[in-house]
């Protein structure tokens, strides 16, 4: 029997570690993530096409710079209160802040920075800005159903 490939409507499972420029470890994942290669996923293209051809045990690195990850960090969406025009339930760094702009729309921006009585919200990502580096190793590779590839994986399937 041959060993199973990375491939379109695979099913891959993978842990994974971001890393950023100062080595530091902004996330990682060591219980294995599944998703649908070549189908609905929520994977950088530049990482999918990384793990192409991948088997079971391989690791991958792949650095993307802002402009291919979370784009530039925009000073246009931050934004600093004084911390008593500041409901209490959100005057702690890393809450979660739901505004809403003229047109409807709407965005989180977490509180970044509490400082001298002034609270700074932040509606980029938390990675914006940010040259990343992805470690990615293959764990699990299975046939994909034509619903997972549509629709992607929503939980890891067990077998």
């Amino acid at each position: 029997m041959t060993e199973p490939v990375v491939s379109k409507n695979k099913v891959v499972a993978i842990t994974y570690s971001i890393v950023g420029d100062g080595g530091e470890v902004l996330e990682q994942s060591d219980i294995p993530v599944y998703y649908a290669h070549g189908g609905v996923n929520q994977m950088f293209p530049e990482v999918e096409a990384a793990l192409e051809g991948c088997t079971i045990g391989d690791t991958i690195e792949v650095k993307l710079p802002p402009e291919k990850a979370f784009g530039p960090h925009d000073p246009d969406l931050t934004f600093v209160d004084d911390i008593d025009n500041v409901p209490p339930e959100f005057r702690h760094v890393g809450a979660e802040v739901q505004m809403q702009n003229d047109r409807g729309e709407t965005r989180t921006f977490l509180v970044s920075k509490i400082d001298d009585g002034k609270l700074t919200v932040d509606g980029n990502h938390p990675f914006a800005g940010k040259t990343l580096t992805y470690s990615v190793t293959v764990n699990d590779i299975r046939d994909a159903t034509d619903e997972e590839m549509k629709k992607g994986v929503s939980a890891p399937v067990l077998h």
